[in-house]
């Protein structure tokens, strides 16, 4: 049971504790591990939407107007996204990987941080965003290709505001989404999908197999970011917990499984884990 008293000192001194028991960690990351970087997230504080919930799978797949509109504030969205850097949280997780510290990072986030900051040990629970599916005969393209499409058949979105949001969307106010014009596959003429699971989208069974593998590898787990309100990614907590492995949580608001955490810590991402890294390290 956490308690309730919020003790940073405490805490940081829990986490490290905690890590250093550990021999092989198992990281679990969120949207706030990414925030850092400068890609906002979906939920407060208290765990609820800050905006509308994003694009469900049945509506970008029989909805065409939907779909236009997903790709006009993708195009908007998606530049900010490829320019972000990896921060403090990415490069200790790289570190600690580097080290042996860290057998595995499992992250809900899309953004590719986690490889940009060196770690190789990744599992993308939810997909990449710099990847397009052809979901008729299965081809992958880069999505900085299909961006140089979208820009050349609508050329009057390219310099239009947009305020960001997250996982590469953005708001672009009153737009007639009817005459966006979006590719379809260059190989066979099919609809084209981010390579990404889309909330109401189940996660392929093989990925979920693998990252459940690699968690009965382990002898801990740390979330980092995560509000778990999902089950893609409460569902690993919950399996470590009924298997006795002990969790750790970092995350600035409330979580889904406060109550199974052994050890929580209310701070941000990056400066924690940097600290953390530090001290196992040195």
């Amino acid at each position: 049971m956490v308690r309730m008293n919020r003790d940073p000192l405490r805490e940081a001194a829990e986490l490290h504790d905690f890590a250093r028991a550990s021999r092989r960690l198992l990281v679990l990351t969120g949207a706030g591990c990414s925030t850092e970087s400068g890609i906002p997230d979906y939920r407060d504080a208290a765990g609820s939407w800050k905006r509308s919930p994003p694009i469900q799978l049945r509506e970008f797949l029989g909805d065409g107007l939907a779909r236009r509109r997903y790709w006009a504030r993708s195009l908007a969205g998606w530049p900010v996204v490829a320019a972000a850097h990896p921060n403090a949280a990415h490069r200790a997780l790289a570190r600690l990987e580097t080290h042996g510290r860290v057998s595995q990072v499992i992250t809900q986030n899309v953004d590719g941080l986690h490889q940009r900051a060196g770690s190789e040990a990744v599992i993308d629970l939810h997909g990449r965003l710099d990847e397009v599916l052809c979901l008729d005969c299965g081809a992958l393209v880069a999505r900085s290709e299909l961006q140089d499409e979208l820009q050349s058949l609508n050329p009057h979105l390219t310099a239009r505001p947009a305020t960001l949001a997250p996982d590469g969307d953005a708001d672009l106010g009153d737009v007639d989404y009817a005459g966006v014009r979006v590719p379809d596959c260059r190989r066979c003429g099919g609809m084209l999908k981010p390579a990404v699971v889309f909330f109401g989208e189940s996660v392929p069974r093989p990925r979920v197999e693998r990252a459940l593998e690699r968690l009965e590898e382990a002898d801990a787990l740390l979330v980092a970011g995560s509000s778990l309100m999902v089950w893609s990614g409460y569902r690993f907590v919950r399996h470590a917990h009924e298997r006795g492995v002990p969790v750790a949580i970092v995350n600035l608001g409330r979580t889904r499984a406060d109550e199974l955490a052994s050890v929580r810590v209310h701070a941000p991402c990056g400066e924690t884990i940097a600290r953390l890294a530090d001290d196992l390290l040195n």
